[in-house]
């Protein structure tokens, strides 16, 4: 077949105007690969049983206007155990009563929060600083309006709630305890996984950069990292990788044939969490 050079260097130009058209796309809309907000609400805790107070949070969105965020208090049976600030994952909302009802169950106090944008909560779009700034005005409530000490408040997070757990935990050490639930270590080390990301400039375009990695390093209180080991989207050696690059006391559970989205708690492995923050006194 004969060489043209012209159309060669023809087609070559149109693909790095589309490469380039492409990267600008994804550095401009790449939240909406991440975050998946929806307004249904599956349950609440009356439907559980649960006895709890209706919470809207105030914040300021970055124009300066109110907006609130939506979110439950339950007061727990056991006081020494204190507070569970929990965070859903990037599809759920008010971070899935069946949560809230293990936790609650164990004893602990609990508030879970709806990112702005999903469910009741007000809002556009999330975003990494917005949801950030969500679980520092969810902090803010705890122990500025219900008076409750840091040293009472063990952070949760699951999933993508895992790496806003650890960012909330690396900005206030003086929280009680860490716990992360099927979390990952970066959203470069995620994205890198699959193959059809791998040829964009990931370091460059990437704006929701969610680096976990970096901040336990950082961390000052006890963390507990807990994984299926069947996660079939987010890998268990990325709970592994936090683990390793913690500084302080930590835990590494495994939860056996547990996929990302139904990793069931026994009653064991329920009593590992209960302990694990009762020690911590």
């Amino acid at each position: 077949m004969e060489f043209h050079p012209k159309l060669f260097w023809k087609i070559l130009a149109i693909a790095l105007r589309i490469y380039a058209i492409v990267c600008l796309v994804l550095f401009l809309i790449q939240s909406r690969f991440i975050f998946f907000p929806t307004s249904t609400i599956y349950k609440t805790p009356a439907d559980l049983g649960i006895r709890a107070e209706e919470v809207w949070i105030p914040i300021k969105n970055w124009l300066g206007k109110s907006e609130r965020i939506h979110a439950w208090y339950a007061q727990g049976s056991n006081p020494t155990l204190g507070t569970v600030l929990y965070f859903h994952g990037n599809g759920g909302t008010l971070g899935g009563m069946d949560q809230m009802d293990r936790i609650h169950q164990l004893g602990f106090s609990v508030l879970v929060i709806s990112y702005r944008g999903y469910a009741k909560s007000e809002g556009g779009f999330p975003s990494e600083a917005q949801v950030y700034a969500d679980a520092e005005a969810a902090w803010n409530y705890l122990t500025q309006t219900r008076k409750i000490s840091p040293r009472q408040i063990t952070i949760y997070g699951y999933s993508i709630g895992g790496a806003v757990a650890i960012d909330l935990a690396a900005k206030h050490p003086e929280a009680r305890a860490l716990i992360t639930q099927s979390t990952f270590t970066s959203i470069k080390d995620m994205a890198g996984r699959n193959p059809y990301f791998r040829i964009f400039p990931l370091e460059i375009i990437l704006t929701q950069r969610f680096n976990s990695i970096e901040k336990v390093r950082s961390l000052k209180m006890p963390a507990f990292f807990i994984h299926g080991d069947a996660d079939e989207i987010v890998p268990s050696t990325m709970s592994q990788e936090l683990y390793n690059a913690t500084p302080t006391p930590k835990q590494l559970l495994f939860i056996p044939g547990a996929k990302h989205n139904d990793a069931e708690f026994t009653i064991e492995h329920l009593e590992r969490i209960r302990k694990f923050v009762d020690v911590i006194r």
